[in-house]
């Protein structure tokens, strides 16, 4: 493993940087759009818009407030039982996170602790000292995650429902899905890698060629996903239906593999109910195990859909036949799951690390020890 690979080097120092700056051009662009849409009287597109923003917000407050909660609970990270947790109280905790700033204090307290490290003092820190760095990492990439799986990937969706079926285009428009995108992209890999480096047990993911082919390959398969819904839904408003079952669907699954991953019952189900939204747009692994079997499942009905939308489209609203949109799109969908199947098959065949123990291909539900795990010391003493 190279150098890069054991530490928290300045690069991924400087990458934080852009990952917050990413989320916050995200969210931004998103309340300028409803903003617009409210102007513009489309209050109904106006209330999803802002939504969409609130779920993610609320969710990502809700688990780092807990998480916070429970490191100042854990013997393991606060000994001594201080009612602070690097000079923040509990209820100074609870007041951040309420008014939607959580996330940003994990961001403050990476890069804080990350210069500290990096560039005010030698570089002859320990491997523990870069590894507690991954660790806070890693809480917030999985906030992250969580972040672009309810906001920016239903944001796209609805943006290009309206772009594409209501002919409603803006600059602004354009920005808020672009920096959707972006931020999706981000989330996906930063996150992968980040999980992978925090536990000890599993192979870091190579950074160059395999985190490429990883990144195409969710990227090509969630577009297509995203797509064929909006598709679906340019043909009748009640997909929603249909979406829903899928979430439930995807819910209903994760609760069945009866996952551990939080400290409270409550927490546990909005966290189930979390990864049934991921597994509407792409294939998560939420146990750990080997899912080539529900992999395979998972992406054959998905491919049946991408074929079935443009079709069921194509039938039934017969004034878009000879139009090149809906030639455009449907080749967009069918090239982005051919491309997407073979960056897929092309990785877990050859690219995909290989540990000596049992692989987490995307998260754990593995139980309390990898849970204290991704979070030792998500404050470093300064």
């Amino acid at each position: 493993m190279s150098q890069s690979d054991n530490q928290y080097t300045k690069l991924r120092w400087l990458l934080t940087i852009v990952g917050l700056f990413l989320y916050v051009v995200d969210i931004w662009t998103d309340i300028g759009l409803a903003l617009k849409y409210f102007r513009d009287k489309h209050f109904v597109w106006t209330g999803l818009t802002l939504a969409f923003v609130l779920a993610g917000l609320l969710v990502t407050q809700i688990f780092s407030y807990a998480w916070y909660r429970d490191d100042m609970n854990n013997v393991l990270i606060n000994p001594e039982g201080k009612p602070t947790l690097s000079g923040i109280s509990k209820g100074g905790l609870a007041v951040l996170h309420l008014f939607g700033v959580g996330i940003f204090t994990r961001y403050c307290q990476l890069l804080k602790q990350g210069f500290k490290v990096l560039w005010k003092t030698r570089n002859d820190h320990t491997g523990d000292v870069h590894y507690k760095l991954f660790c806070m990492a890693t809480d917030l990439s999985m906030l992250k995650l969580f972040e672009a799986f309810l906001e920016s990937v239903p944001q796209l969706l609805l943006q290009l429902y309206i772009v594409l079926g209501h002919a409603e285009c803006s600059v602004l428009q354009y920005l808020s899905m672009t920096f959707s995108f972006f931020n999706i992209a981000w989330a996906l890999v930063d996150y992968r890698r980040c999980l992978r480096r925090s536990l000890r047990h599993v192979k870091e993911m190579p950074s160059g060629l395999p985190t490429a082919i990883y990144l195409l390959y969710k990227l090509f398969t969630i577009t297509s996903h995203i797509l064929s819904y909006t598709l679906l839904l340019i043909l009748s408003t009640y997909t929603t239906i249909a979406l829903t079952v899928l979430w439930l669907l995807g819910t209903t699954w994760t609760h069945c593999l009866q996952t551990n991953f939080c400290s409270s019952r409550g927490l546990e189900l909005l966290y189930r109910a979390v990864i049934g939204v991921i597994l509407t747009f792409t294939f998560f692994n939420v146990k750990g195990q080997n899912t080539k079997v529900e992999m395979i499942i998972y992406y054959f009905f998905y491919s049946l859909m991408h074929i079935m939308a443009p079709l069921l489209l194509f039938f039934f609203k017969p004034e878009l036949q000879s139009t090149t949109f809906l030639l455009t799109v449907s080749g967009l969908i069918c090239g982005g799951t051919v491309l997407g199947l073979v960056c897929l098959v092309l990785y877990y065949l050859l690219l995909h690390p290989r540990g000596t123990q049992r692989e987490a291909d995307e998260v754990d539900g593995l139980g309390n020890e990898t849970e204290t795990t991704l979070r030792i010391s998500n404050f470093l003493q300064p």
